[in-house]
C-alpha cells in the first residue's frame, strides 16, 4: 500500500471532522458546557474514547480499519431529571485501502454455471463447458417462455399456442444487456462461503461496488442497501441520526412508601435479555450485523430507538424482596436488522449479497445459473430481462401508531434470591420476509399481451390445458407483526458455584422460507430458549490467584408446524431447521493484576455442522489504554449438510411447472437442490461465514 493511498484513507472527511471536533469539545471543556437553559449547579461529566479496529481477512486482505471517536457525557438537571447522552463518529478506511474487495473496483467479470453439457437435445440448449459469461446464457427467458413457466426448458420439449409454435430454446443472441448492466463489478453469490460453482443449484451474480459508483440492485431496505461509499465508510452519520447512540432523561418519582415510579425518555437502548451472542427476549432494538457479524458487543451494535419507558417500583411484600412493572413503548419509525449491502465486508446470511442480485434481476435483468431445467440435476444458464424475476418492492411501514412497539414486564426477586421476569411485547419483525407472488403480463410493462395457450407436452403424455394470462415471479420483502410471550431467570446454584440463567420466548407471526406454498412462505409460531450457566474457578496452572470465568450457553428454536417433503430429486420446503441448538462457551483468565486477559470463545451450531473458535488476548498497559489481539475462525461441514431444493419446486407457475414422472403429472421439482439461494437458511450465521476468517487488533483509549 503507497503512502499516498494511507494519507487519503486516514485524512478525515469534513462532516466527521466537524462531529470529531465537536464531540473532542465536550471531553476538554466538559466543566463550561453551557446549562442548556436548565438551572442546575452540577457541572457535565464527560468521558471520551478513541478506538481503532484493524482487521484482516484470509484471502480478501484488509476487512476494516474502523476509527471510532464516542463520547459519554451526563449531567443533573433541574427538579430530578438527569440527562445522558453518548455521540459516536465512525470512519472505516477499508473502502480506500482495499477498494479492490470492498471499494470503487471490487468484482469483475464473472462465469455463471451452465451444468447440463449433454447430448442428443435441442442444439441451442446444448453446451460445451460447465460455465457461460454472464449476460451469455444459452436460453432466454422472454416473454414467450414466462407464459409457459419454463416448462420449454425441460428436455426440449416446446409448447403450441394460437399465434404459432414457440422455439423450445430461443436464441441467446436475442437477449441483450444495456451498457449499465455489462459484466463488471460482480461476484458470485456466495462464492466466499459455498464456493462459485456448483453442479447442482442456482448461481446469481452480485454487483458489489458502492452505489455511488454502480447503482444495480440498490434498494432502501430499511436503513442499508442502497449506501454511498463514503455512507458506507461513515455509518453513523445519515438522516436517523446514528451519530446520536444515546440522548434522553430520566427521573425518578417518589410515591407512598418505598413506591415510585422511575421515567426514561429519549434515544436509547432497552435491554431485555439475560444473554450473550444470540437474542431471545432482547428484541425491542435492531441490532446493525454489518458493523463486525456477531462478534461485536451487542451494546455497540443494538440500534437506539426513540422510546419512552415508565416502571413502577412497588418494593417488597410478603413473598417478594422486590417487585416492578414497566412499559415500553417503542414510538420511533419503524427500523429493521442491518443485515450489511452486497460488496460490503459484513453480511450477516450473506442476505445484503441476496437481495442486491434479485433486486438487480428485477431492475436491469440477469443471467442466473442452472435455472433452465435439463434434466434432474443439471441446468441451463438462463438470461432474464427486467421484470421477470428478483425482488419488486420493500414494504417498509411507514410512521403510525399502529406500527408503533409496545411491551410490558413484570419483574421480580423472591425472598430465595430467584430473579424472574415476565415478558410481552408486540413489534415488527427485524428480520425480512421474502415472498413470492405472480402477477398476471397485462400487469408487467416488460411483458407483452397475454396469451391463450391450448396445450402442452411436458414429457411422455400430452396434457390439453387452456389459461390466459402469462404468469411471472416476483418477491417482494415484508416486515410482518410479531406478538411475543416469554420468561426469564437467573439464579445462584450454591452446589456447584455458578449462576444460573434461564430465558424463553414464543412469537407468533413471524415468516420462513417455504417452497411447498406458491407464495414461497408461511406464517409459523416459534419457540426459542437459553440455558446459561457461568462459573468462577480455580485452574492453578492458569493463576492460583484469580479465578478463570466459564460461561456457557445453549440456545434451541422450535418451529410449529414445520413443513418439508422429499420430492423426487431433493427436499423441498422450509430450509430452516425444525429443531435447532447452538452451543457457546468462553473461558476468560484474568492475569497481571488484571492487566492481561485471554480468552478463547468456541459456538457451534449443531444442525448446520458449523464451528467457531475465536482466541483473543486484552492488555491494559496502563488503566487508560487497551489492546486486544485476536482472531475468528470458521470451519465444519459445508454444502452437503446446507444444500436445499431450488424454489422451482413452488410450482409458481403452476400448471406449466407440472412436469412429467411415469407418464403422469406431478408438481415439478427440478432436481437443483444446491447451496442457492434457501442453503443461506440452514447455514446460519456461523456456516455462512466460511471464508471470513479473520485476525485483528484493537486499541481503545480514554482520554
Amino acid at each position: 500500500m503507497n503512502k499516498k493511498t494511507w494519507r487519503k484513507a486516514l485524512q478525515p472527511k469534513a462532516l466527521v471532522l466537524a462531529a470529531v471536533l465537536a464531540i473532542a469539545g465536550a471531553g476538554v471543556t466538559a466543566q463550561t458546557l453551557p446549562d442548556m437553559g436548565i438551572t442546575s449547579g452540577d457541572p457535565w461529566n464527560a468521558d471520551l474514547y478513541y478506538e481503532n479496529h484493524t482487521a484482516k481477512r484470509e484471502g480478501a486482505g484488509l476487512a476494516k480499519f474502523r476509527n471510532t471517536l464516542q463520547s459519554e457525557m451526563t449531567k443533573n438537571l433541574s427538579d430530578g431529571w438527569r440527562f445522558r447522552s453518548i455521540l459516536r463518529a465512525t470512519y472505516d478506511g477499508v473502502y480506500d485501502l482495499n477498494d479492490k474487495e470492498y471499494g470503487k473496483n471490487a468484482g469483475g467479470a464473472v462465469q455463471m454455471t451452465n451444468s447440463y453439457a449433454g447430448a442428443g437435445v435441442v442444439p441451442p440448449l446444448n453446451t460445451a463447458g460447465a460455465t457461460v459469461p454472464y449476460g451469455g446464457g444459452v436460453v432466454n427467458y422472454d416473454a414467450a417462455v414466462a407464459l409457459f413457466g419454463g416448462g420449454s426448458f425441460y428436455n426440449g420439449y416446446g409448447y403450441t399456442s394460437g399465434s404459432g409454435v414457440f422455439p423450445a430454446a430461443p436464441n441467446a443472441a436475442n437477449f441483450t444487456y444495456g451498457a449499465n448492466n455489462t459484466n463488471t463489478g460482480l461476484q458470485i453469490l456466495g462464492a466466499g462461503w459455498h464456493g462459485a460453482h456448483s453442479t447442482t443449484g442456482l448461481s446469481f451474480a452480485v454487483p458489489v461496488r458502492p452505489c455511488d459508483v454502480d447503482s444495480r440492485g440498490c434498494r432502501d431496505f430499511g436503513g442499508y442497501g442502497n449506501k454511498t461509499k463514503s455512507e458506507l465508510a461513515m455509518p453513523d452519520f445519515n438522516d436517523r441520526l446514528d451519530f446520536i447512540r444515546e440522548a434522553f432523561v430520566t427521573k425518578d418519582v417518589k410515591l407512598d412508601g418505598n413506591e415510585s415510579v422511575f421515567l426514561k425518555i429519549g434515544k436509547q437502548q432497552v435491554v431485555w435479555g439475560r444473554t450473550d451472542l444470540f437474542r431471545v427476549l432482547d428484541v425491542i432494538n435492531p441490532v446493525d450485523y454489518s458493523r463486525n457479524n456477531i462478534y461485536d458487543e451487542l451494546q455497540d451494535i443494538r440500534i437506539p430507538m426513540w422510546i419512552a419507558q415508565a416502571e413502577y417500583r412497588m418494593g417488597g411484600s410478603e413473598n417478594m424482596q422486590d417487585r416492578n412493572i414497566s412499559a415500553v413503548w417503542n414510538f420511533d419509525r419503524f427500523r429493521p436488522n442491518n443485515l450489511g449491502q452486497g460488496g460490503t465486508p459484513n453480511s450477516i446470511l450473506d442476505a445484503g449479497n441476496l437481495f442486491r442480485s434479485l433486486a438487480n434481476c428485477w431492475d436491469n435483468g440477469c443471467t442466473v445459473g442452472n435455472f433452465g431445467v435439463g434434466t434432474p440435476g443439471g441446468g441451463y444458464a438462463t438470461n432474464f430481462g427486467p421484470g421477470q424475476i428478483g425482488i419488486n418492492k420493500v414494504d417498509l411501514p411507514n410512521w403510525s401508531l399502529d406500527n408503533t412497539q409496545l411491551g410490558l414486564k413484570f419483574e421480580g426477586i423472591t425472598k430465595e434470591g430467584f430473579s424472574f421476569s415476565l415478558n410481552a411485547l408486540t413489534y415488527r419483525s427485524q428480520l425480512p420476509s421474502l415472498r413470492g407472488m405472480r402477477t398476471q403480463g397485462t400487469d408487467n410493462p416488460f411483458l407483452g399481451a397475454p396469451v391463450t395457450l391450448a396445450t402442452n407436452t411436458p414429457g411422455p403424455s400430452t396434457v390439453p390445458v387452456t389459461t390466459t394470462g402469462s404468469y411471472i415471479p416476483l418477491f417482494e420483502v415484508v416486515y410482518p407483526r410479531v406478538n411475543l410471550i416469554g420468561a426469564s431467570m437467573d439464579f445462584q446454584a450454591e452446589s456447584i458455584g455458578a449462576a444460573i440463567r434461564l430465558e424463553g420466548a414464543y412469537t407468533k407471526g413471524e415468516e420462513f422460507a417455504n417452497t411447498l406454498r406458491p407464495e414461497l412462505y408461511s406464517k409459523n409460531a416459534v419457540w426459542r430458549s437459553v440455558i446459561g450457566v457461568d462459573r468462577p474457578t480455580f485452574v492453578p496452572f492458569i493463576s492460583t490467584e484469580r479465578t478463570v470465568l466459564f460461561s456457557g450457553q445453549l440456545f434451541f428454536q422450535h418451529i410449529f408446524n414445520h413443513e418439508q417433503e422429499q420430492r423426487p430429486w431433493g427436499m423441498s420446503g422450509m430450509p430452516d431447521w425444525e429443531n435447532n441448538v447452538i452451543g457457546t462457551l468462553l473461558v476468560k483468565a484474568f492475569l497481571m493484576q488484571d492487566r492481561v486477559s485471554p480468552e478463547v470463545i468456541f459456538a457451534r451450531d449443531f444442525r448446520a455442522q458449523a464451528n467457531v473458535v475465536a482466541p483473543a488476548v486484552e492488555y491494559s498497559p496502563t488503566d487508560n489504554l487497551k489492546f486486544k489481539f485476536g482472531a475468528n475462525v470458521k470451519f465444519g461441514t459445508e454444502q452437503p449438510n446446507q444444500a436445499w431444493s431450488s424454489a422451482h419446486s413452488a410450482n409458481q407457475l403452476a400448471p406449466f411447472t407440472n412436469m412429467g414422472v411415469n407418464g403422469g403429472l406431478q408438481q415439478y421439482d427440478s432436481g437443483l437442490g444446491g447451496i442457492e439461494p434457501l442453503g443461506r437458511f440452514r447455514a446460519g450465521p456461523i456456516g455462512t461465514a466460511f471464508g471470513q476468517n479473520d485476525i485483528y487488533v484493537t486499541m481503545r483509549y480514554k482520554f
